[in-house]
């Protein structure tokens, strides 16, 4: 086993990567971390992918619009849907309080009255 590649030798900087056996730890700019590596790179990826599903949308007609259209009527009833389910819910709330807490203020009459 080599010096180098030790694992009880103490490393200079714990936690980081290296790009070599010794020397500085690897840096990579904010702009590359932020976007999954150079520049350039990513740019031929997002075009083919773009590309690709491009092709896919056309040949099942589908345009953006359509697409943008059909989402938003999607949340709007699903919007809906979770409104009249608290209606019905609110109004389950108000028929149970009637007789709910007349009862339990009687209860507690009663119970002071102990």
């Amino acid at each position: 086993m080599s010096p180098d590649h030790d694992p009880r030798r103490p490393q200079p900087f714990p936690g980081q990567p290296y790009a070599g056996g010794y020397g500085e730890p690897e840096r990579r700019s904010t702009l590359r971390r932020f976007i999954g590596g150079s520049p350039a790179a990513v740019f031929v990826k997002l075009l083919f992918l773009s590309v690709l599903v491009g092709a896919v949308m056309a040949t099942l007609g589908v345009t953006p619009g359509r697409l943008f259209w059909h989402a938003y009527d999607t949340v709007r009833s699903l919007i809906e849907l979770g409104l009249d389910t608290f209606h019905d819910f609110g109004r389950w709330i108000l028929a149970g309080a009637v007789v709910v807490v007349p009862l339990w203020l009687l209860s507690r009459f009663l119970a002071v009255s102990k």
